[in-house]
């Protein structure tokens, strides 16, 4: 799907920008970029290039290490599998963000005076009839485009793509969505959704079943049990280097994810989508823009000739139809 590749291109530029540069979350402007990022220190680039051979010394491209068995293997080649088959078992992702995390009290120890144990209380918000206007209209409506094409349409793609057989349904994954926001809404919760980018993210760092979101749904209830909005000031201080790098992997896999490029039609639509929604504009005008090319060039190829106004006042004779087919 054009949109799957186009939005993991997306990622993979804004991870290009955290690795490069510091980044001023704090900002209310779309532009967050400050200044280049240092070579050195506990948030530097070397510290980035680092993680970044080592996701893919861990992980390679992210095709598998399972050789095809009707080759004969040598007894290097088996050594050769044997390396890449521990290396791949390796939880790379998971070393790379407990490094991380254990960066952020070095980098701040007043974080240890600032950790409180136990979860977060929990009230019932006094949602207004002013509050869900200024929600609906100036979140939801700008959202809906972007949350359509991310997370119900990509994300239903790239399982099929991911996993032959298992394309899920639309109507199932926007119900989901939305039954999320309904119930966390009320609870003061973040807007919510199945992003393909944390697909793809799981996809790439070895998650292949149900059981891996499992684990991964368990881990954060734990961490929201045990330290609460506390864990909120251990993130704040997170390398934004690190979090660049693992961004890029996550990218890089939902731009190769989607394999249904057959056509040169098909490439040229995708290119200029890519080129609206990655230079400045959004991704809804960009996928707006590929829908009306994609007609544009549907309605050049189309047969006119059952319209009246389009129809020829004279049949082809046959010396005419000699003339064209000789």
């Amino acid at each position: 799907m054009n949109f799957t590749r186009i939005n993991g291109l997306a990622f993979a530029f804004s991870a290009i920008k955290y690795i490069r540069y510091n980044q001023d979350f704090t900002k209310t402007t779309a532009t967050k970029t400050t200044d280049p990022r240092p070579w050195l220190g506990l948030d530097g680039l070397v510290l980035a290039l680092v993680c970044l051979l080592f996701l893919i010394l861990a992980t390679g491209d992210g095709s598998g290490n399972e050789s095809d068995a009707r080759l004969v293997l040598t007894t290097r080649r088996r050594r050769v599998q044997r390396r890449l088959r521990i290396l791949s078992s390796v939880p790379s992702a998971l070393i790379v963000f407990l490094l991380g995390l254990i960066l952020c009290f070095i980098r701040d120890p007043t974080i240890f005076s600032d950790i409180k144990l136990g979860p977060s209380r929990f009230h019932v918000l006094k949602i207004t009839w002013d509050d869900f206007k200024v929600g609906f209209v100036r979140g939801a409506v700008p959202q809906i485009p972007l949350s359509v094409l991310n997370s119900v349409i990509a994300v239903c793609k790239l399982s099929g793509d991911l996993f032959p057989g298992t394309e899920l349904s639309a109507t199932k994954v926007s119900v989901s969505v939305g039954v999320m926001n309904l119930v966390g809404c009320w609870f003061g919760a973040m807007p919510v959704c199945h992003g393909a980018g944390g697909l793809a993210g799981q996809y790439r760092f070895g998650g292949r079943s149900g059981l891996s979101v499992v684990f991964l749904g368990l881990g954060k209830l734990v961490l929201g049990l045990l330290f609460g909005n506390s864990f909120v000031r251990i993130l704040s201080s997170f390398p934004v280097g690190i979090l660049g790098v693992l961004l890029l992997f996550a990218g890089i896999e939902l731009a190769m994810a989607s394999r249904d490029m057959n056509s040169k039609e098909e490439s040229f639509v995708m290119l200029v989508c890519a080129a609206v929604s990655l230079t400045g504009s959004s991704a809804a005008l960009g996928f707006g823009c590929g829908i009306v090319l994609y007609l544009v060039l549907k309605l050049r190829e189309m047969d006119f000739s059952g319209f009246p106004f389009f129809r020829s006042k004279s049949e082809p004779t046959a010396e005419d139809e000699s003339l064209i087919n000789p």
